[in-house]
């Protein structure tokens, strides 16, 4: 292991002697580097440490600044979310420089603020709803589960007992509903009350569509049901959004994916469907794009269990995915993306890098290495855009045709089990696939199709940047974590895309 981080330090040192190192946004490494060293707590921003994660949160501002004219949301010392930015930016609508001069908030404030107060109970670890994203006027947003019994009548002691760090370590244990526990409580109301502040925020944000990435229905440790999910609301409170439950793979299904070398390819979780992990999150990015680039005006909302694993890789590809289109963040550079997205959509969201690492649970590095899947044109918004252009008979199917849950189905008590497969139900010809198939373009003239290949070599030539910027200063910082050379002699599968990452000639697995 040590011979492969020397490895990847030699090669890191030959890209800038051959004049061609990968783009660094100055202060990442610095990022990097606090992060692999503990886990972000909005309190603890003093001292030293404060002064780091101050800088790093000015600089989020900055280059949010840069093409959004925002408010912000406050949260100093953690007073709503312990394991959220200090500044919430709440993201209003693009802007040139000159607007900003004349800016004013197309919200209220303060009703906003209030919302967030009163709502951030009904979800885990206070992990309420917040916009992460504006795009075409749509916020997307994330947030952990919602609350159980268990945590909303005793918050703290809860999370003092069950904190511990795992997003999906649950426990096999007898269920205990809802409602037996409010009435145990003499508090039937509880749960209308603050999941009903929950509801008003969705609102209030034009939230239609709640993608639930959680496997199980709900969390249940000792006996107590401490988290629940939307679908599984028997009251049905959420009943009149879409709800989309695409169960992915824990934190923890991570390890093994870096124990087979850091290659998806191939790795399969325990579902009775063909997908391995890199097909799978390639056509749960394409539902999520679908979701967004549709013709209403609704936001979306992503969730796991605690909002700060799962929730991250999605909400981060999201946002690189529409950059690298040129849809958002247009101004910014490869290496400024990055460092947002790694700043503010993982670290000040409460990601816990230093325990993930210790456990070899690597989903932080899969997201930034996952970006080579989803250079081609079956992931632009481009080619979305285009596709509405044509004539309705061309259109292909319809976002209603792939909702997991019918509108007769929404808001029950239809569970989701790991043996489900996500698309098998309702999609077009039910083969196990998501594809774009149905949609693909008409043949369209030669001006035409020369600007959309050079949209799409941008858009791959923008996302490999990134990756590459990625690599490198992990590689420096955090430190690659190399599985046994194999058998046969060939070089690790990480050190590998790492080489290729930054176009380097790597070393053999002989000199490790």
């Amino acid at each position: 292991m040590a011979g492969a981080r020397a490895a990847a330090a030699a090669s890191a040192g030959s890209s800038t002697s051959s004049g061609h190192p990968p783009p660094q946004e100055p202060g990442l490494g610095e990022l990097l580097e606090e992060f692999s060293r503990t886990q972000y707590r909005a309190k603890d921003c003093s001292g030293t440490g404060g002064s780091k994660v101050e800088r790093i949160e000015k600089r989020c501002l900055e280059l949010f600044g840069r093409d959004y004219c925002y408010s912000v949301i406050q949260n100093v010392n953690g007073d709503i979310c312990g394991h959220y930015p200090q500044h919430i930016v709440f993201l209003e609508y693009e802007s040139s420089e000159k607007e900003k001069d004349t800016f004013q908030s197309t919200v209220q404030v303060s009703k906003l603020q209030d919302l967030v107060n009163r709502s951030k109970t009904a979800r885990c670890r206070g992990r309420f709803v917040c916009p992460v994203i504006l795009f075409k006027g749509k916020h997307i947003c994330r947030s952990a589960t919602l609350a159980g019994w268990g945590e909303l009548y005793g918050r703290t002691g809860y999370n003092y007992i069950f904190s511990g760090g795992a997003d999906d370590a649950w426990a096999d244990a007898e269920d205990v509903t809802e409602e037996d526990c409010a009435l145990r409580s003499s508090d039937t109301h509880l749960f209308d009350k603050v999941r009903g502040y929950d509801i008003k925020l969705l609102r209030y944000l034009s939230v239609k569509y709640i993608c639930d990435l959680m496997v199980e229905n709900k969390k249940v440790k000792f006996g107590m049901n401490v988290t629940s999910s939307e679908k599984v609301d028997k009251a049905q409170r959420y009943a009149d959004f879409t709800l989309l439950s695409i169960p992915y793979p824990g934190c923890e299904f991570f390890k093994e994916y870096k124990d087979r070398d850091y290659m998806a390819e191939g790795l399969i979780f325990n579902w009775k469907q063909s997908w391995d992990l890199v097909q799978q999150t390639q056509n749960y990015l394409k539902l999520l794009l679908s979701i967004i680039n549709s013709d209403d005006d609704s936001g979306l909302l992503v969730h796991c269990i605690s909002g700060w694993d799962r929730t991250p890789l999605f909400i981060s590809l999201l946002r690189l995915s529409l950059w690298a289109d040129g849809l958002i963040h247009t101004s910014l550079k490869p290496a400024e993306i990055l460092y947002l997205t790694v700043a503010y959509d993982w670290f000040l969201f409460g990601h816990m890098l230093v325990d993930r690492l210790s456990k070899g649970e690597e989903i932080f590095f899969f997201c930034f290495n996952f970006l080579k899947h989803i250079i081609s044109e079956e992931f632009s918004s481009l080619k979305t855009q285009r596709r509405k252009s044509l004539p309705a008979r061309d259109a292909g199917f319809t976002l209603e045709d792939i909702c997991m849950l019918r509108r007769k189905d929404r808001g029950s008590t239809t569970s989701l089990g790991s043996d489900f497969s996500l698309v098998m139900e309702s999609s077009p010809g039910a083969t196990g696939s998501f594809t774009y198939e149905a949609v693909e373009l008409v043949t369209a003239g030669a001006q035409t199709q020369a600007a959309w290949l050079a949209a799409l070599s941008e858009r791959e030539t923008r996302l490999q940047e990134v990756r590459s910027a990625f690599l490198a200063a992990y590689s420096s910082t955090v430190g690659l974590r190399a599985a046994a050379p194999s058998p046969s002699g060939a070089i690790g599968g990480l050190l590998e895309q790492f080489v290729r990452g930054v176009g380097l000639r790597g070393t053999s697995s002989s000199t490790l």
